[in-house]
């Protein structure tokens, strides 16, 4: 199956660029462009992609307002962010808006793919190091903090506690598996039940729930 991808950048290169790259892949469409956050809100309600690979410092509508207008409004596309640092103070509260997370604008053509791979196979694409740096860093300085409350976490059994760490220090199910020593189909289920209980939208986001939480530290 083709996945529908929109470009957003007001960087006419870096769109071109990206359209060539993307193009080239038999299973990847570039369905559009975009060259600003409120024109990327129009272009996913006209085309419905699959993907939106969102730049975050654009004129008109930023890419992390974007990104919360479009996962609120629609629940199908997945957002991965385009940033040229890995240390993009901006990028946490994208997590924070819904996007299913972030790549750097110098990835290479195969790298780039692969995200929007898995993203729209609807997996999280978590950088461990970067990622885990990047949210206990922000989230300290976050201008308007909303640390989840304790009732949320005590939905939680303490498997599904477990499983939560584990997914924050960038674990695949595979690994969570291999690390608990339980089949993956294990695994998967404990992440739907995260995700339905704390009312998270994806792995990226549950991520961010456990810093938030505290449950993952600095490391």
């Amino acid at each position: 199956m083709t996945i529908r991808v929109l470009i957003v950048d007001d960087q006419v290169m870096v769109r071109e660029g990206f359209s060539v790259l993307l193009g080239a892949m038999p299973d990847i469409e570039v369905v559009g462009e975009a060259v600003n956050g409120r024109e990327a809100v129009h272009q996913v309600a006209a085309l419905r992609p699959d993907v939106v690979l969102m730049d975050i410092r654009m004129p008109e509508l930023n890419g992390i307002e974007a990104t919360r207008e479009i996962v609120a409004a629609d629940g199908t596309a997945k957002v991965l962010v385009l940033t040229t640092f890995d240390l993009d103070e901006y990028v946490y509260e994208a997590l924070r808006a819904g996007a299913s997370g972030f790549l750097l604008k110098d990835a290479s053509a195969r790298q780039l793919a692969d995200g929007v791979r898995v993203v729209a196979a609807g997996e999280a694409l978590l950088a461990p190091t970067v990622t885990r740096r990047l949210i206990t860093e922000f989230s300290k300085i976050s201008d308007s903090p909303r640390p989840p409350t304790m009732a949320r976490l005590g939905d939680l059994t303490e498997r599904e506690t477990e499983v939560l760490v584990l997914i924050a220090q960038g674990l695949s199910n595979g690994e969570i598996a291999e690390h608990l020593i339980v089949a993956e189909s294990t695994i998967k289920t404990h992440v739907s039940r995260i995700l339905v209980k704390l009312g998270l939208r994806d792995r990226t986001q549950a991520a961010v729930f456990a810093y938030e939480a505290r449950l993952v530290t600095p490391g």
